[in-house]
């Protein structure tokens, strides 16, 4: 008998397809994907001038790609603007700022995210899973479609 080979096709997500759920104060988060087997989520936000993410650790790299508006890690002296592309090495600590309105950014995070308090402990973790399950509930709450999201 001859094995029949699955051939893995494509997953396609068009710019519509999935809501961005409101954070408060108009900024907003959509999550594109989540391959919980390898800790890989992929989210895309939009942030208004003066959010702040807290201060927080990575524990693998994170990518981030910045389409539109302008922010910075309060730590750093660089500012990232449309067109900018960020590599986090695992480890680094960071506080995110915005500093224009709709800020736009998409970032590939790896691992957990450890939010930390002023001396440097662990006060939270999230990671795909638990960000996916926040962005759903968000939907719900605020009567969107419940979104199809692409799950490995």
């Amino acid at each position: 008998m001859t094995a029949i080979a699955t051939v893995p096709s494509a997953v396609h997500i068009g710019r519509d397809d999935l809501p961005f759920a409101d954070l408060g104060e108009g900024n907003l988060l959509k999550v594109l994907l989540v391959d919980e087997p390898n800790g890989c989520y992929v989210v895309e936000t939009v942030f208004q001038a003066g959010f702040v993410v807290p201060t927080h650790r990575h524990s693998s790299p994170v990518y981030g790609y910045t389409t539109t508006g302008a922010w910075k890690y309060q730590e750093y002296d660089f500012v990232n603007r449309a067109g900018s592309f960020l590599f986090e090495p695992a480890g680094s600590v960071h506080t995110l700022e915005c500093l224009e309105d709709d800020t736009r950014v998409w970032f590939q995070m790896n691992g957990v995210n450890m939010n930390l308090d002023d001396e440097g402990n662990v006060v939270s973790v999230t990671d795909g899973a638990g960000t996916l399950s926040y962005y759903r509930a968000l939907c719900r709450k605020q009567g969107l479609p419940i979104p199809e999201v692409a799950i490995i």
